[in-house]
């Protein structure tokens, strides 16, 4: 295939930024959209141009930083998958395909196509964690009995890997899909509920606070999740936030 690309340059975040259009060619059917980058990045490197910065890691669908805006969606027109995992089977000879940023005030742009999503991480370590005393103590996982649908459920949520789709779909940037997996997959669990009360304050407390935008129930952030998590896991949140408030 040959193909058309407008890529999104931006040297730094106080870059104004800009498209610029690249021509690639002979790119197989069978390629992710990562190798056909890795062929305009080796094209422009031969001319003796800077590359197009974009943030990988595992390639296998898992560790969610390969986030792109492709054609207006987050991870491109295939559902369940992410960036690395769309292959350009997806895609016609003679396309033009429009590539970007994750957009969202709390997801600055470090250079072209590489975004600042460390507020994730922030949210995760405001209370993503528990405290039950395993030293010396450690109970066999099977000895505490948990419906499974509760065991089921906290292990869809906990297939959430934090690639900012949700946020980046989201026509308020809401980070409310991320943050409700991450306090489902503890809230639905005995161990979690030690911290639980003070979990879903301070995480929702820090998501407002990194200038996530609120949900208005629009639904888009579950139709591009690439793991498919659940818009009841923003209900859950919702509960769990009340639930704490009115204890304390």
């Amino acid at each position: 295939m040959n193909l058309t690309l407008k890529v999104w340059r931006q040297k730094n975040a106080s870059d104004k930024g800009k498209m610029v259009d690249y021509q690639v060619t002979d790119i197989s059917e069978h390629m992710s959209f990562l190798e056909m980058m890795d062929v305009l990045n080796e094209q422009i490197i031969n001319k003796g141009d800077e590359p197009v910065a974009f943030d990988h890691d595992c390639r296998e669908g898992i560790c969610g930083m390969c986030s792109m805006y492709i054609n207006g969606e987050a991870h491109g027109p295939d559902r369940g998958v992410t960036t690395c995992q769309l292959h350009m089977r997806m895609f016609k000879d003679g396309d033009t395909i429009t590539i970007e940023p994750f957009r969202a005030a709390a997801f600055p742009v470090i250079k072209d196509l590489v975004v600042d999503r460390s507020s994730f991480e922030r949210i995760q370590q405001s209370g993503g964690y528990i405290s039950v005393n395993t030293s010396g103590n450690t109970q066999d996982a099977n000895s505490i009995p948990i419906p499974k649908k509760d065991a089921d459920d906290a292990m869809d949520a906990a297939t959430c890997i934090g690639c900012g789709a949700c946020v980046a779909t989201c026509k308020n940037s809401s980070a409310m899909l991320f943050v409700g997996a991450k306090v489902s997959q503890y809230a639905l669990l005995p161990q979690g509920q030690v911290e639980a009360t003070d979990r879903v304050l301070n995480m929702v407390a820090q998501m407002d606070a990194e200038g996530f935008g609120n949900c208005t129930n629009t639904g888009a952030c579950e139709v591009e999740c690439p793991k498919g998590i659940s818009l009841e896991n923003i209900a859950r949140m919702n509960t769990e936030f009340i639930k704490a408030s009115l204890k304390g």
